[in-house]
């Protein structure tokens, strides 16, 4: 049995091509290395330190990032980003190579598994495994998908309310309001929610910046998920209200070999503990299997 030295918790900012990348890497040092790409204006911090260490079970060094003008990584001004969605695609292999790390397996959720699926086409060398949570294919003819819920696509029509982004409970209240359009059938966990919404919010570069920014770059070049040849795990969630179930079933479909598992109870979303124990089982099987 392999054995790896433990290391520790602690939050690094690696400055790579003149952008600052805020990681942390948990679990056992020289371990299989496992990237987690979180969505859209979402830091590192909603993928929690417990998922982490139960995801990682002393076999795994996992590996959490902020993007770009979220959490401690380096912000353009709001409404003005510096990079593209091209950028954003590249930082995880930025973070690898600073790391030392040929390959690894990534977990993407939403906006990250957009950008995972980017990295499996166009680096395959780089990906031990894919695991694809709460995503849509990033690109191709793959017949046409539902939309999003009327709530989540009133979210885009309805003009954005005005926050003095100096006002810490406001901001946070706000950073919670954001979410609750993407509840699953339960509706939202608040006192879950607004935990992790409170220490995004206060660990944070510039959170004006962080809840516009992803949505106003420009966009990255598109792949077509059937060019996709690494083992391949798809989550998605019967009641997701922003990618419906057929997205999460077209991306099973269309990649080679994948597998499909659906959850039962969340929305679009990281996975909350409530699906933990459909959810980590299912990552040990597929991660530690590859």
């Amino acid at each position: 049995m392999t054995t790896y030295r433990a290391s520790t918790a602690d939050t690094e900012i690696l400055e790579l091509d003149g952008v600052e990348l805020a990681i942390e890497r948990r679990g056992p040092t020289g371990a299989p290395a496992l990237l987690l790409l979180a969505g859209g204006a979402q830091s590192m911090d909603w993928w929690t330190p417990e998922f982490c260490d139960l995801l990682g079970a002393g076999q795994l060094q996992v590996i959490r990032y902020d993007h770009r003008d979220t959490g401690q990584s380096s912000a353009s001004p709001p409404g003005r980003p510096d990079y593209t969605g091209d950028d954003l695609a590249d930082d995880p292999l930025r973070i690898l190579d600073a790391l030392g790390i040929d390959e690894a397996h990534l977990v993407g959720m939403s906006m990250g598994g957009g950008i995972a699926q980017n990295i499996a086409v166009r680096n395959r060398e780089r990906v031990r495994s894919l695991t694809l949570v709460e995503t849509s294919p990033a690109g191709g003819d793959h017949g046409e998908l539902p939309p999003p819920s009327r709530a989540v696509a009133a979210t885009w029509e309805e003009p954005e309310p005005e926050i003095d982004w100096t006002d810490e409970n406001r901001v946070i209240d706000y950073r919670v309001d954001v979410e609750r359009p993407f509840a699953g059938p339960l509706g939202l966990d608040e006192p879950r929610v607004r935990a992790l919404a409170t220490l995004e919010v206060r660990r944070s570069r510039d959170m004006a910046s962080s809840m516009m920014n992803h949505f106003v770059a420009g966009s990255g070049t598109a792949v077509d998920p059937a060019e996709i040849r690494v083992p391949t795990l798809v989550l998605h969630s019967a009641d997701d209200p922003m990618f419906p179930l057929p997205h999460g079933e077209a991306l099973a479909r269309v990649i080679p070999g994948a597998r499909l598992v659906r959850l039962a109870g969340v929305g679009h979303e990281i996975p909350p503990p409530a699906v933990w124990d459909v959810v980590l089982p299912q990552l040990h099987r597929h991660v530690l299997g590859a």
